[in-house]
């Protein structure tokens, strides 16, 4: 079998440019591999008209890279004639009629969605177990879990049947299946990535990320998606810029900060070791890295909690069986038809959400606890900036722990939750971090480490991550 998708983007294009090998090459090798790995149960939809995309592009254009390749598109994100099913039987047979901005940057770069991606229904778990369709699995030991929310863009990239993915990051779902899987995924800031098109689960954390091999291919995809978009009122008014700009510009001198919390014994002593290793090698490449007290970040879980619940109450409200999606049948009355379509098209997942939602929003309630978590997620804003006043960076590891089992008990709502307590402080502050593989435990099984920027920095982290990655490869640390 071909193994064109193996090669670097540049080297692919390469091929593409010299008609070596055509888009439907590519697409042929994607869907073959797709096919191999079902198992991984990676995609809830392929997209049937790719062969038909790939022999219609035209000629090769020598100034795209992105001409031609295969992505994979996370399932909560609109693609106009293809199923969006957000891994929920309430929209189980649902069909957009229109293309979510990200969607249109990827069709005018010429790029081949190859399928929609697996994932916790309607993004609301950390394991993708809560899919209507069944859990991906992990491409490294397929009895373990992929992670989530992103968890079928995860296990895709990782399983290498697919070069790019599309992610998206309310509480570390990019991030975290990242770690899980061994590849680089960016949460950018907020803002920084149109949300128009994206299914909304949270609407104040939601932000859209590219899941890739490697750094560089992280930041020239960023490059794509980046952009104002009227039709997203929270999307950021910047100017385009290239990601890969600082990416071999030597990091001597830079300044990063760890927060003490990051290296606490909530973390598993081989990652808390292998944070430390990479610690031991910045310091003596050049960099002064300081240990720093941060308060409120043993708070974001339960910010986030009664936040994101709150916003996702309010945004499904949506789903309820009359313009579109699935509708209860034998029902006599709208309240009966309400209830049933919500009864039977939510997981058990979503609708315990909804409901502590609904009730931290409902009278006094609203005052007493989510105007509170926006003041105190305020409040750790600014402690961020406080660390950001004295320093470029902060890292520390992505995940507690490693991948664990399928089989793993789920039935206490709040494991998910710590699954992410690391990653989580990111979105309520609206900061970009990238997750980039740093190590293995014994059984073979990778976990990451996040580099946080400050607002609208992607390009200082492409910075740091590429040379880590580079120490990783060579063996230095």
């Amino acid at each position: 079998m071909s193994k064109y998708l193996d090669l670097s983007l540049e080297e692919i294009h390469a091929l593409l440019v010299k008609k070596e090998i055509t888009p439907l090459t590519l697409v042929e090798e994607a869907l073959s591999r797709i096919k191999e790995q079902e198992e991984l149960n990676a995609f809830i939809t392929i997209n049937d008209k790719a062969k038909e995309i790939a022999q219609n592009l035209g000629e090769v254009e020598e100034d795209n890279l992105f001409f031609g390749i295969p992505i994979a598109i996370k399932d909560n994100i609109m693609t106009k004639d293809l199923r969006t099913t957000c891994a929920s039987r309430m929209l189980e047979n649902f069909i957009p009629i229109y293309d979510a901005s990200v969607i249109e940057k990827i069709k005018e770069k010429k790029m081949i969605i190859i399928g929609k991606t697996n994932m916790d229904e309607f993004a609301m778990g950390s394991t993708s177990k809560t899919s209507f369709f069944g859990p991906p699995k992990n491409p490294v030991d397929k009895t373990k879990i992929a992670g989530g929310s992103s968890g079928g863009s995860a296990s895709c990239v990782g399983a290498d049947l697919v070069p790019f993915a599309l992610g998206s990051d309310t509480g570390g779902s990019i991030r975290q299946p990242a770690s899980y899987t061994g590849i680089v995924g960016m949460k950018p800031t907020y803002g920084r990535i149109s949300r128009y098109g994206l299914v909304a689960f949270a609407s104040s954390l939601d932000q859209i990320g590219p899941m890739t091999r490697n750094v560089y291919e992280n930041a020239l995809l960023l490059n794509l998606l980046v952009g104002h978009d009227a039709k997203d009122l929270t999307s950021a008014k910047k100017e385009e810029e290239d990601f890969t700009r600082k990416i071999g510009i030597p990091v001597k001198g830079m300044k990063i900060a760890v927060p003490k919390y990051f290296l606490s014994d909530i973390v598993k002593p081989i990652i808390r070791e292998r944070i430390e290793e990479v610690i031991a090698f910045l310091k003596k490449e050049g960099l002064s890295v300081d240990i720093v007290d941060m308060k409120y970040l043993d708070h974001a879980v339960t910010l986030y909690q009664i936040i994101a619940m709150g916003e996702a109450s309010s945004n499904l409200a949506r789903f309820d069986g009359v313009r579109y999606g699935f509708r209860a049948s034998d029902v006599k009355t709208v309240d009966e038809m309400y209830k049933k379509t919500r009864q039977l098209g939510f997981g058990d997942e979503v609708k315990r959400r909804i409901m502590v939602g609904s009730y931290l929003l409902s009278g006094k309630n609203a005052k007493i606890y989510y105007d509170k978590a926006l003041s105190i997620r305020d409040d750790m804003k600014k402690e961020f900036d406080n660390v950001f006043a004295s320093y470029d960076l902060i890292l520390g590891p992505t995940t507690t722990t490693e991948a664990y089992s399928l089989e793993e008990d789920m039935s206490d709502p709040l494991k998910s939750f710590l699954d992410d307590v690391l990653v989580i402080p990111v979105n309520m502050a609206g900061l970009p971090s990238l997750n980039i593989p740093i190590g293995k435990t014994k059984e073979n099984l990778p976990f990451g480490m996040q580099i946080i920027g400050n607002s609208f920095e992607e390009a200082t982290i492409y910075q740091l991550a590429s040379f880590l990655e580079g120490g990783i490869k060579d063996g230095r640390i």
